[in-house]
């Protein structure tokens, strides 16, 4: 089987590698190997990558611990800046590629595709400018000692990434282990696998030393599990459900007790106040839930509304996310395109029977969107309450609940009667109120009157089991560094 091949999108028509990139090359794995991803519009295969098991980890742990002790380690802090920033302008030069990439392979709206591909780009641009600016502290213990502390890389990071935002998470992940001087073994979603390929080709184009990244396509259960246990991998950074993120921390203390970050699933509240701009706010829902078709860790599904206003906003709620394009997503205007796999579509479908079977009365939705492919309508359930299964689990899909509120004081009780914490919106006019419910919320993020703004300059991780460390910001640098305190006796001579 080849190394490349040539695929026409509706968009661009493009050279997809598809070997395991190890050393700055694309190669078979080990073991022969191969496995189909598909197009989540047609249901029809894409093109067969190569599938890397515990043995091509093995290879590449092996290849980014010569490069961590050899080329990576003398290359100075402002080189490393200067190589992100040349990344980051190859993403831009080669939009059109990367976002119909993104189309083709996970199914969200191409328009939708851009933005995550600037905002990759500016994420990695972003980790560029903090390379130089990594730094300890002197500390003055007493006048016969010189202290000090220095933040040097962990070393080899295993990073393991999901299908729902394939570019972006591959961005929050090797911007800050990169700009910290570490080396990186990177398994992508066996869903979703096409992207970080064609954007290992650019990493090698900027100049990053080989062995620096290596990016490996397989299975969780294999490559993923061999990543989390590996005796010479440092760290391990795993974005996905709190399932496997249990079976993560396991595989990792069992093994050589490595750092352990995990961005995990939510159940996020969007609390709507009385003295809300309505308006406004169901804009702002609608984007909290029905974005990137639901498929968002930190999708506002469980929306509380008070009970002065909640006739009236489920009757705009119902109107606008009807007015939503759900569809084809090579389509400029497609807000929502299919679920990204049967097995999803699936699960999805599940939950909203069994929402019907419990009792839930359905607003909008419900069903399949067209005849072909894995497209769910937008769906509103209202009249649940806080036991039903779909108010307590993280669906991952365009399914969302209206719950109603009497005051303040119950919106907070409810909010946080959840196992998770990684989001939370309110909306109100009054700042007051904002800051009162935003601090009274136990969640990483809590959006006031808007929802998934999310940028790389914010702190992003959860609370509770939603999580351990933060993505972004210069927080996450703090996940890929070791601080050393080196205290030196002053001879009196």
């Amino acid at each position: 089987m080849s190394l490349f091949q040539t695929i026409k999108t509706p968009l661009v028509t493009y050279e997809q590698p598809l070997g395991l990139f190890i050393n700055n090359e694309f190669v078979k794995g080990v073991e022969g190997r191969t496995f189909e991803t598909i197009n989540p519009h047609n249901e029809k295969p894409i093109v067969a990558v190569h599938e890397g098991t515990a043995k091509d980890v093995d290879i590449a742990v092996t290849t980014a611990r010569k490069a961590l002790e050899g080329e990576w380690k003398r290359i100075t802090p402002s080189e490393r800046g200067r190589l992100l920033t040349r990344l980051a302008d190859f993403l831009e030069r080669d939009i059109d590629i990367v976002a119909a990439i993104e189309a083709l392979d996970n199914g969200k709206g191409v328009t939708m595709a851009k933005g995550d591909v600037t905002a990759s780009a500016g994420c990695l641009r972003y980790y560029g400018g903090w390379a130089d600016k990594i730094y300890g502290q002197t500390i003055d213990t007493d006048a016969n000692s010189l202290t000090y502390t220095r933040h040097e890389p962990v070393g080899v990071c295993g990073q393991i990434i999901p299908w729902n935002f394939p570019l972006l998470m591959f961005a929050w992940k090797i911007g800050p282990a990169l700009a910290t001087g570490n080396t990186i073994v990177l398994k992508t979603a066996e869903q979703t696998p096409l992207s970080a390929l064609y954007v290992a080709n650019l990493i090698k184009e900027a100049g990053f030393p080989p062995g620096v990244v290596n990016v490996i396509s397989g299975f969780g259960k294999d490559a993923g599990a061999a990543i989390a246990a590996h005796m010479d991998i440092d760290k391990v950074a795993f974005t996905g459900s709190t399932l496997v993120g249990r079976q993560i921390m396991r595989q990792a203390a069992n093994s050589n007790l490595k750092k352990v970050t995990l961005e995990l699933g939510g159940k996020s509240p969007n609390i709507i106040l009385p003295d809300a701009n309505l308006e406004e706010a169901i804009g702002w829902v609608n984007m909290g839930i029905f974005f990137n078709h639901g498929q968002c860790c930190c999708a506002g599904s469980r929306i509380l509304v008070h009970e002065s206003i909640y006739d009236r906003f489920l009757e705009l709620f119902k109107k606008r996310a009807e007015q939503n394009k759900v569809g084809d997503p090579f389509n400029s205007d497609t807000f929502q395109g299919p679920q990204v796999s049967q097995v999803q579509y699936d699960r999805i479908m599940s939950y909203i029977a069994d929402g019907k079977s419990a009792g839930a009365n359905i607003i909008t939705g419900g069903g399949r969107h067209g005849a072909e492919g894995y497209y769910i309508q937008p769906t509103i359930f209202a009249d649940v309450d806080e036991n039903m299964t779909i108010v307590k689990e993280e669906i991952f899909g365009p399914v969302c609940t209206v719950q109603k509120i009497r005051d303040e004081d119950e919106a907070i009780r409810v909010a946080n009667d959840t196992n998770y914490g990684l989001a939370a919106a309110v909306h109100t006019t009054n700042i007051n109120t904002a800051i009162r419910v935003s601090n009274a919320i136990k969640a990483g993020t809590v959006w006031v009157n808007n929802y998934n703004t999310l940028h790389y300059q914010m702190p992003f991780g959860g609370f509770k089991e939603s999580g351990i460390g933060r993505e972004l910001g210069s927080y996450a640098l703090e996940n890929y560094t070791e601080v050393k305190t080196v205290r030196v006796h002053l001879s009196q001579s």
